[in-house]
C-alpha cells in the first residue's frame, strides 16, 4: 500500500510541476485590431433586391474556428431589410442611430448603445426610421453569413 502512495505522490508532483511551468503563448489566430468608428473604411453602397438599398459594410474579422464574420453595417435613414433568417446566431451592437427590429412576432426599437441577440433561424427584419440619422451596427455571427429570405 505504501508503494501505491509513493507512485501516486510522484505522479501528482509531476502533474503539478508541469502545470506550474510557464508556457509559450500560442500564436494569435487573428491579428490584433483597434479601430475607431470614424476610421472605418466602408465598402460601396449596396443595391441588391431585398437588401437595404445603400447599405455599406466593412468586414473587421473572421473567426478562424467558426467562419463567423464580424463587420460593421451602415443603414441609410429610411432603409428596410426584408424578413429573413440565418443559420447561425447573430449578435448586434447598435453603434449609432436607431433601428426598429422585428424578432419573430415582437417589435423592438433599439438605439445607440443597445444590444441584440438574434437566435439561429429566427425570422427578423430591420427598419431605420426616415428622417433620423443613418444607423451603424456591429455584427458578430456564430458561423458563416447566410441570408434566407422569407417570401411575403
Amino acid at each position: 500500500m505504501k508503494s501505491v502512495r509513493v507512485v501516486f505522490a510522484a505522479i501528482l508532483v509531476s502533474v503539478l510541476t508541469a502545470l506550474a511551468e510557464p508556457r509559450a503563448a500560442e500564436p494569435a489566430a487573428e491579428p490584433p485590431l483597434a479601430l475607431n468608428l470614424a476610421d472605418v473604411e466602408w465598402g460601396p453602397p449596396g443595391d441588391r433586391p431585398r437588401y437595404p438599398q445603400g447599405v455599406r459594410t466593412a468586414q473587421m474579422a473572421v473567426d478562424p474556428l467558426t467562419g463567423g464574420p464580424t463587420y460593421f453595417a451602415k443603414f441609410p435613414a429610411g432603409s428596410h431589410f426584408d424578413l429573413h433568417w440565418h443559420t447561425h446566431v447573430e449578435h448586434v451592437a447598435v453603434m449609432s442611430g436607431e433601428v426598429t427590429l422585428v424578432l419573430g412576432d415582437e417589435t423592438h426599437s433599439v438605439s445607440a448603445g443597445g444590444f441584440i441577440v438574434i437566435p439561429a433561424k429566427m425570422n427578423h427584419s430591420w427598419d431605420v426610421p426616415a428622417g433620423n440619422e443613418d444607423a451603424v451596427i456591429l455584427v458578430r455571427r456564430g458561423g458563416p453569413a447566410d441570408f434566407h429570405f422569407v417570401d411575403p
